[in-house]
């Protein structure tokens, strides 16, 4: 997270540090420019006035003169042009001022002055742009321009006159952003340890750990308030679920002594009832004792189940080894075959209360309700990447339609077909929640083809992250 907010932060800064340095850097380029165009107008205007002289008089040697040393002091070769663009008096012999008259930016300044106007100075000069700035001026007056002056000045050392302002204001621009950058981190820190340290009680408490809380002692004062607010939640959260557990707990052991007492005072009234209505209405009220005993029984499971919190990494072969021969036992004693298909090396995060708990009440669902001959015990691992495993127990007994395996992960939910066998209707939906705390789910589908061939059975898959397998070292 630090390191996100520093990617954001410090590119900004940068944008608007250059956004300031941007129009500066052209101010600079401006100022220069203006400064050597200033200059070199004062010559070239100097010179016009002498040409103007000399064509007067007819004496020009003193001008050319004039303009060779002009040339060799500054190295800006100068000539006078006539009206026709014909070079009449120039400071050398070279030809840096015919090149530069070929130009189309130079034959439209020298248009200008020719018709007796001075042109526009340029707007800047670019340390990239190596073309000469050109200036000519006219020689004489309105319609009565006998000429122009041309002078060719070289920008080398306007260009890195140019750059040497640039580099310094580049220079200037990286001390706010080194200061920047080295407030940035520790700031940062600051800002984001309660957020981090929010986020990690939050992770926590997701897998169960009610205990953790965030650290409201550090960072701004909207962050510390947010700690505290998000740890009073927090402790609501847990006493309520406390409360909660501790009354599904305190009520379910209270009720069982009045339960059992009441249970054995119907059960002592045995001998004396004799008539077939009142055998009947006590079988039906020892029945009821006997559900609700069982109800308070589940309930306490239940109880028991929930008050683990954290999946842990489990063996599945480890698990199976103490359950299978109790599983066979259990399906034999209802003529049911028991078959299993399990690869070895199988790891998977078990959720809150066991897997083993989990696939106990599997088994006892399927061995109590499937009224079929075979039950099936499988697992594989869910997708090609490995990062799922998935735990089939299946049957072919009576199954269930569409709309039952729709409502029978609800609590206290039972099949009418299932009404006259022993059960509370909470097993497979606690279940259902255990494996969905530990990242996971649990799903009702068609199972195995029934005996008869007019049905399928039901399969309950679990459905687990995988965990990674421990190897051994020698």
């Amino acid at each position: 997270m630090l390191r996100r907010l520093l990617v954001v932060l410090l590119p900004l800064a940068f944008l608007v540090v250059g956004a300031l340095g941007v129009p500066l850097a052209t101010l600079v380029a401006q100022q220069r420019t203006e400064e050597a165009y200033v200059d070199r107008l004062n010559d070239v205007g100097r010179f016009a006035s002498l040409a103007d002289s000399a064509l007067g008089s007819g004496r020009t040697e003193a001008l050319r003169m004039e303009l060779e040393r002009y040339e060799d002091l500054y190295g800006i070769p100068v000539a006078l042009l006539d009206p026709s663009s014909e070079v009449v008096i120039s400071s050398s012999s070279g030809g840096r001022v015919t090149e530069a008259l070929a130009e189309p930016g130079t034959r439209s300044v020298l248009g200008e002055a020719l018709a007796g106007y001075r042109p526009e100075p340029p707007t800047a000069v670019w340390p990239w742009d190596d073309r000469p700035l050109i200036l000519a001026e006219p020689v004489g007056r309105d319609s009565e321009v006998v000429g122009a002056v041309v002078l060719v000045s070289p920008t080398n050392e306007l260009r890195s006159a140019i750059l040497r302002d640039w580099g310094a204001l580049a220079l200037l621009e990286l001390v706010p952003l080194t200061g920047l950058a080295l407030v940035a981190w520790p700031v940062s820190r600051w800002v984001l340890r309660p957020v981090r340290m929010l986020d990690e009680a939050t992770a926590a408490i997701a897998e169960g750990d009610l205990t953790v809380r965030a650290d409201s002692a550090g960072g701004p004062p909207e962050l510390r308030r947010l700690a505290a607010s998000f740890n009073a939640m927090v402790d609501v959260v847990e006493r309520a679920l406390h409360r909660q557990r501790a009354f599904v707990s305190d009520a379910s052991h209270q009720l069982r002594n009045p339960l059992a007492s009441l249970r054995l005072a119907v059960e002592n009234l045995s001998p004396y009832l004799t008539e077939p209505d009142a055998r009947a209405a006590y079988d039906d009220a020892v029945e009821e004792a006997k559900a609700m005993n069982r109800m308070l029984n589940a309930l306490l499971a239940a109880t028991r189940l929930e008050s683990f919190s954290k999946a842990e990494p489990v063996d599945l072969d480890l698990v199976l080894d103490t359950r299978l021969e109790r599983w066979r036992a259990l399906a034999a004693e209802r003529g049911i075959t028991l078959k299993t298909h399990i690869p070895a090396g199988l790891r998977l995060l078990e959720p809150p209360g066991g897997l083993g708990s989990i696939l106990d009440e599997l088994m006892s669902n399927a061995t109590r309700l499937s009224a079929g001959e075979r039950i099936v015990l499988r697992a594989r691992p869910a997708d090609p990447a490995g990062g799922m495993v998935e735990v089939h127990v299946s049957d072919d007994g009576v199954g269930l339609d569409p709309e039952e395996r729709q409502n029978a992960l609800r609590r206290f939910w039972r099949a009418p077909k299932h009404q006259n066998v022993v059960g509370t209707g909470l097993g497979l939906a606690i279940c259902a929640e255990l494996v969905q705390a530990a990242g996971g789910e649990l799903a009702l589908q068609p199972g195995l083809p029934q005996p008869h061939g007019d049905g399928y059975g039901l399969d309950v898959t679990v459905r687990l992250p995988a965990a990674p397998v421990v190897v051994e070292s020698e």
